[in-house]
């Protein structure tokens, strides 16, 4: 029995798949398979003290929680301030009676404030709801996991990967970024049991597609699609820079070909793991 289960909410970009209203090849293959992407979350209970920390608020909150029947978030976490990552928070009215969220404490020059700050300002109708800021690098406790938050690339907000220890069993999030995330961040998320990283898209995307490629490897494939992501190679590069044990593709997108849309390592709601 391992230290912590891994339920992975949500696998999916800002529209999930199937995106609603689309009938292209991806989207229809997976209403096929039975399968969805939705909004990202990441729930990781604690098998010691049977706590829940939920890493990102997504917007399909309710759908996620009932879907995978996994129990109500004694804690959680925001990576940033984009709605598919925050806006579910507004669920803890009347399902929490208390909510410690945690963020982190920098000011972000786009925003003037911090994500922490924001989520205050934005949710401060919310009696259960507390918000706490952490510096990055610096470890914190919640659900009795240890807990830091990194910097990543993902202009031009503000955003942050999450190494999630407990005893031996630890968890990476690279949390939306491209591949430029700096070498102190990668230190922290290095040699995790399973690394969960942004792969938005194949590489062969950015061939074509107006906002292109960036941050390429010795044979010329880009590992950023345009500025805020990783493509599916850069995800892979990263884990195995990393040397984690186990990688999961997540904020996948339906623009992936249908036929390379659920291979491995792609993530896909409801996958569970134990650390």
């Amino acid at each position: 029995m391992g230290l912590m289960e891994v339920t992975l909410l949500g696998t999916g970009d800002t529209t999930g798949t199937p995106t609603p209203g689309c009938d292209c090849a991806t989207c229809e293959t997976a209403r096929d398979l039975g399968v969805e992407r939705t909004r990202f979350s990441v729930h990781v209970r604690n098998e010691t003290t049977d706590e829940s920390l939920l890493v990102d608020l997504s917007p399909d909150f309710r759908h996620q929680l009932l879907e995978h029947d996994v129990p109500l978030p004694d804690a959680a976490l925001v990576t940033h301030i984009h709605f598919d990552h925050l806006d579910g928070l507004g669920n803890a009215y009347r399902l929490c009676s208390e909510l410690p969220v945690h963020a982190a404490s920098e000011t972000d020059p786009e925003t003037g404030e911090s994500v922490a700050e924001t989520i205050r300002r934005k949710y401060a109708y919310l009696d259960a709801v507390t918000v706490t800021g952490h510096a990055s690098h610096t470890s914190f406790e919640a659900c009795g996991f240890e807990i830091r938050l990194v910097p990543v690339v993902h202009p031009p907000l503000v955003s942050y990967g999450v190494r999630i220890e407990q005893g031996d069993s630890s968890l990476a999030i690279t949390g939306d970024t491209n591949f430029a995330i700096p070498d102190g961040s990668r230190d922290v998320l290095r040699g995790a049991d399973l690394l969960l990283a942004d792969g938005l898209v194949p590489a062969d995307h950015c061939t074509y597609h107006p906002l292109g490629g960036d941050h390429h490897d010795d044979d010329g494939v880009p590992r950023t699609f345009g500025t805020k992501h990783m493509t599916m190679a850069g995800a892979r590069d990263l884990a195995a820079e990393l040397d984690a044990d186990r990688l999961r593709v997540v904020h996948v997108s339906h623009f992936t070909d249908a036929d390379r849309a659920f291979e491995e390592p792609l993530a896909v709601d409801g996958e569970r793991y134990q650390l």
